[in-house]
């Protein structure tokens, strides 16, 4: 497969408790939502390593049989997930550990993130403070800063591929997992696609315009926002409604979740919600923003002096009601979390799910998709027929210009003509005189022979006359 190879020893791991290729502890489905018609499909299964009894996450990507089917995923896909996963190596970034392939299958021998979401862990606290806040965002900001600067874009930043690697540790360290969509931005190479989760997704995503790693920092804007209120900023009844407020940056910052969270915070969500990518922070500015460093001097400050810092107190409350909502009204997009959790009732719902998905995309998802898609195209033709009147105006102006130049060379053209007769003419006069010229010089040196011979004839009469008289 190219730079990343897929095939590996199918004896090398072993896994839990099941009768069939492999068995597992538990297993979860993720079908990762893009709001356009091809998606893609996995199991996550807890494995061992035999030789030395580690315990990784195994994740399934069943493989496309057929170009124009729609069930599995590319082998270009799987191949850019691979290489993609093969270039990373960070702390707070999910690591690849091998790759296999069998004949329906690819799978990926990842690093085991078992602490859960980064949300469902702060929802069990009665309050969080900014300061504890920022120390999970800014581990967040270290990974997609070491991503951003390998041209790597994630390109599906949400709170359920925010994990905990151990929920139980002191510290917890944050874990981005999930790369299915993550893409290498090519310098000169513009790149467009919709896809990704509708309330964290960009308005260029939405637009359908060029990508680039500053679609990461608006899905982090959106993630801080929840963080710090437990309300989604964009989030609509239906998915036209999350993407036209998205389109439109139709957001505020109600009081009601707000009255707790400082200006500095609140600034630091409106300079990532940015519509147009330029003008949006990137990760380096974001990481020198006065929010994160203002918190880190404070701890410093406070951590000298021996007091302890006050800290701005932050309800979970309705963070907890937000990771509810979530996990009930759509399956959670992350492959690392609860592995035995739901694996039975998984198992058991498989069949059907498999049956209902295509109906669901057909009444459903299809209606919605192609509600945005004809908004998207209404806006593009506005757009376009704009800059049609504007070149039409320009074309009518460079027609007069150019049938006003047309003119003065017809202009030219006939001045020229005449200068040719007249010049013409000249020359014929010019002939003439000189032929009469030639004409009258012959005629002169005639004459002038004539007169010499004259004188010659009345010179010598003369001579001769004066001789005899001597």
């Amino acid at each position: 497969m190219g730079a990343a190879c897929l095939v590996g020893h199918p004896r090398i791991f072993s896994c839990f408790v099941c009768p069939s290729f492999l068995s597992f502890l538990g297993a979860k489905i993720i079908n990762a939502f893009l709001f356009h018609f091809s998606g893609q499909f996995a199991i996550v299964r807890k494995c061992r390593e035999r030789a030395t009894g580690i315990e990784y996450a195994a994740k399934f990507i069943k493989k496309r049989r057929l170009s124009s089917s729609r069930r599995g995923v590319s082998r270009e896909e799987i191949e850019r997930e691979v290489d993609i996963l093969k270039e990373i190596q960070h702390p707070n970034i999910i690591t690849l550990h091998d790759v296999f392939e069998n004949r329906t299958d690819v799978i990926l021998i990842l690093e085991l993130v078992s602490g859960g979401e980064l949300f469902d862990f702060l929802a069990q606290k009665e309050s969080l403070s900014e300061e504890e806040a920022t120390m999970f965002l800014k581990q967040i900001l270290d990974g997609v800063h070491y991503l951003h600067h390998k041209s790597i874009a994630h390109f599906d930043l949400k709170p359920e591929n925010i994990m905990l690697l151990d929920q139980s540790s002191p510290n917890p360290r944050i874990k981005l997992i999930d790369f299915g969509i993550a893409h290498k931005i090519q310098a000169g190479n513009e790149f467009k696609n919709i896809f990704g989760t509708p309330e964290f997704v960009a308005p260029e995503i939405v637009n359908y315009e060029p990508l680039g790693l500053e679609a990461d920092m608006w899905s982090i804007g959106v993630i801080t926002y929840i963080l710090l209120s437990g309300a989604s900023p964009f989030l609509g009844e239906t998915k036209q409604e999350t993407l036209t407020n998205i389109s439109g940056v139709n957001y505020d910052f109600d009081e009601e979740y707000f009255s707790n969270t400082s200006e500095l915070a609140k600034d630091f969500i409106r300079r990532l919600l940015v519509k147009d990518p330029k003008k949006r922070m990137t990760i380096d500015e974001s990481l020198e923003h006065s929010w994160i460093k203002a918190i880190r001097r404070r701890n410093v400050r406070h951590e000298d002096s021996g007091k302890r810092p006050e800290r701005r107190r932050l309800k979970t409350t309705r963070l907890k009601e937000y990771t509810i909502k979530s996990h009930s009204s759509m399956p959670p997009n992350n492959t690392y979390v609860n592995f035995e959790r739901f694996s039975h009732v998984l198992e058991e719902l498989g069949a059907a799910e498999d049956a209902l998905r295509e109906l669901q995309k057909s009444q459903n998802t299809s209606r919605e998709d192609l509600c945005a898609l004809h908004s998207i195209y209404e806006e593009k033709e506005s757009w376009y027929r704009e800059q049609q009147e504007g070149v039409t105006q320009q074309l009518m102006g460079l027609r007069q210009e150019l049938q006003r130049g047309e003119g003065q060379r017809c202009q030219v053209q006939e001045d020229i003509r005449s200068a040719m007769l007249v010049v013409n003419g000249l020359k014929r006069r010019m002939g003439r005189l000189e032929n009469k010229y030639e004409a009258l010089a012959a005629q002169v040196s005639a004459e002038m022979s004539f007169v010499e011979e004259l004188l010659k004839t009345m010179e010598r009469p003369e001579d001769e006359g004066v001789r005899g008289v001597c």
